[in-house]
Order: structure tokens, then C-alpha cells, then sequence
């Protein structure tokens, strides 16, 4: 589990569409920073310590599970991609983004590329107005006053205004559901997906117990024999996992992701059991059905049957490895109906046969934009 940390940014730019330029930079520190809590008013002051057009500034809220360093080289690096121009003298001059880390929780840092406490911020309107409207009562670690006092101490007499254009705050997916289920074929990657959100957003994990079923080795040497006692088994299992874990109420995790849904239960019964097994079968899962909560979007990660026999020889389950295409394609046509018939689900569908979520943090940030966007 991550440890989120509370931050405040202070964002500016008196360069082009300044309006944008700080959405645009709001937008990528939700994306690859962290969650953005709060997100104050737009100012508009004169040029600080030289002579150029109005700054727009802004400050925000940020829960990260980024460390300092860390946290300073992504803001670096959004700057670069939204094409700040450093002055290599180091004099004030104008820019179309500038992004300062004002306050790290209470922390109080000295390194050679990073101060915090932001040792000007105190001397700045255009920082402690913003920041007061969304912090007033934080203490600033050294001088151990709230942020609302500083404001009331600082003796800079800049005329700041608030604008009526806002800035938009991006929503997580905390604030956006309360339950993930994310599906796949056998090597599409569900589960670890879902140990990544989860890790994330600090989200309560409900993982399917596979490895704990005693008839799934023997059914893949025999699958006609042992094909009802394992579904049967798997049924009852995701039964009751998810009955006890999406019933209990966890004080600290409100959010929760799951790497399986138990309508998988009757995808696979309708492709491994014979025609009066499935018969009985469906009898049990309609009456389990019922009981179970609906996810608030279902994910369905969809790999290509190349990608899935490649993962599946990479991670190297042994009773895996005779696993044909022909099944892996029966597994995904059954997916497909479900998806089709299911009306009552918010489903969406996802093709990361050509990402690397794992490896690649663009594509896994596409992946949580798609369920954001949804």
C-alpha cells in the first residue's frame, strides 16, 4: 500500500491562452501526479520582479504517493511538455506554465534542487490568496502560523483580482465509483490491473482465489471429468467472497476493485459443461445472482489470443501451458455475449493488445482515462 501525502502547487502563466495553458497543466499533474483535492479561484496579477503581461496563478490541492524528488521531476517534466522555455540566467521572465511545489504536508526540506516550504511564498499575494482559499487553516511549518494569517502578515501590496473564468478540477476514480470489477481472458492482464489500482488508490482488493481450488490442475488434464465439480466450486467460492467483502465496510477503504465479476462463473460453465450440468448449473446461479451487488462499471480488458498465449507461457503456471486457442477464443465469445446482453452493467470494453500498462505509465494512464471518461 502507497502513502498518500497532501500537497499544495502553485500554477502561473502569462504566456498565450492562459486559461489553457493552466488547465492543460492541472489536467496532467491529475494524470501522472496525483488526485487533485481542491482547486482555487483564477487571479489575475501584475508581472512579479519584471515587466510583462498578467500572470493567471492558481494553487491546488494534490494527494500524491509521489516522493519529493520524485514529485519536483514530474512537474519538471509536464513543464517541458507543455513548452516552457527556461531562462538559463535564472532572472524572472514571462512563460506559458510555471508549476511550484509550495508545501509538502509539514514537511520542511532542503536539497540542492528543492526547497519546501516554497521560501518565497510568503512574500507573494499571488501565492497566499489562492492558497488561502483552499488551505486557510494549514500551519506553514516554520513560521507556525495558519496559511489565513500569513496572508494577514504579508506585506506585499500587489493588486490581485479573482477572474470569473475557472479552472476545471479533474474527478478521480474515487470520487467516481465505489466498486470496479475488471474482467478478461485468461492472460489479459485483470488481475494485475487491479493490484495496481488498488495500490494507487489505497482501494480494498477482492482477487479471485484460483490457486486455492484443488480441481483446476485436474481439470485441465481432464476437462470432461472434472469440469462440474470445478465450476460448481468456483460458483460457490465468488459467491461467497463477494457477499462478505462487498458487504463489510471498511473504515480506511470505501473503494473497491475487483478482478473478477461472478457472471464469470457462467461464461466458463456454458463452455466446459455438458448440456444437463449447465442445466442445474444456471438453477444455482440465478438464485446467487440476485444477492450479489453490481459493480458501478465492469472492465473488460480485451487481449488478442496472440498476447494471451504469450502471457501465459511468460508467467509460467504449469497447468496452463497446454491451453489452446480455440478454448482462449470459446472464453472470449462468451465474454462478448454476456457483454451484448447484459443491459443492467455500465460496460466498458478495453483493447490493450497493444499497451503495456505494466511497463508503460502512458498506457496505463489511458486505461484510467477511459474508465474516468466512461
Amino acid at each position: 500500500m502507497k502513502i498518500l501525502r497532501t500537497i499544495y502547487i502553485s500554477i502561473g502563466s502569462n504566456q498565450g491562452d492562459k486559461l489553457r495553458n493552466l488547465q492543460n497543466a492541472v489536467d496532467l499533474i491529475s494524470d501522472l501526479a496525483g488526485a487533485i483535492r481542491k482547486t482555487s479561484s483564477v487571479y489575475q496579477t501584475k508581472s512579479w520582479g519584471f515587466e510583462s503581461e498578467d500572470f493567471y496563478n492558481i494553487c491546488i490541492e494534490v494527494s500524491t504517493n509521489l516522493n519529493p524528488e520524485s514529485l519536483l521531476n514530474t512537474l519538471l517534466n509536464i513543464e517541458n511538455s507543455l513548452g516552457r522555455e527556461r531562462n538559463e540566467k535564472k532572472e524572472y521572465s514571462a512563460r506559458n506554465i510555471d508549476i511550484d511545489i509550495l508545501l509538502f504536508e509539514d514537511e520542511i526540506i532542503f536539497s540542492p534542487n528543492l526547497i519546501v516550504p516554497h521560501p518565497r511564498m510568503l512574500e507573494r499575494k499571488f501565492v497566499l490568496v489562492p492558497l488561502t482559499e483552499i488551505a486557510p487553516n494549514f500551519r506553514h511549518p516554520i513560521e507556525k502560523e495558519t496559511i489565513s494569517s500569513c496572508l494577514d502578515n504579508c506585506t506585499d501590496t500587489s493588486e490581485i483580482i479573482k477572474i470569473k473564468e475557472e479552472i476545471t478540477r479533474p474527478s478521480s476514480l474515487l470520487e467516481r465509483y465505489n466498486y470496479i470489477a475488471i474482467e478478461g481472458n485468461i492472460g489479459a492482464g485483470k488481475t494485475t490491473l487491479a493490484k495496481m489500482i488498488g495500490e494507487e488508490y489505497n482501494a480494498k482488493l477482492v482477487l479471485e482465489r484460483f490457486a486455492d481450488n484443488p480441481f483446476l490442475p485436474k481439470y485441465y488434464e481432464d476437462m470432461e471429468r472434472y469440469a462440474f465439480p470445478l465450476e460448481m466450486s468456483f460458483l460457490a467460492d465468488r459467491y461467497s467472497q463477494l457477499s462478505d467483502d462487498l458487504a463489510q465496510f471498511d473504515l480506511f477503504r470505501n473503494f473497491t476493485v475487483s478482478d473478477y465479476y461472478i457472471f464469470k462463473s457462467l461464461i466458463f460453465a456454458q463452455i466446459s459443461l455438458q448440456k444437463d450440468e449447465y442445466a442445474l448449473y444456471r438453477t444455482m446461479f440465478d438464485v446467487m445472482y440476485k444477492e450479489i451487488n453490481k459493480p458501478d462499471i465492469y472492465v473488460y480488458l480485451y487481449q488478442n489470443t496472440e498476447r494471451l498465449l504469450e502471457n501465459i507461457k511468460k508467467r509460467g503456471r504449469d497447468y496452463e501451458q497446454n491451453i489452446e486457442s480455440s478454448y482462449l477464443e470459446k472464453i472470449h465469445l462468451g465474454y462478448s455475449t454476456f457483454i451484448k446482453s447484459e443491459k443492467e452493467l455500465n460496460t466498458l470494453v478495453i483493447d490493450v493488445s497493444d499497451l503495456d500498462f505494466v511497463n508503460n505509465s502512458e498506457d496505463y494512464n489511458f486505461i484510467i482515462n477511459q474508465i474516468l471518461e466512461r
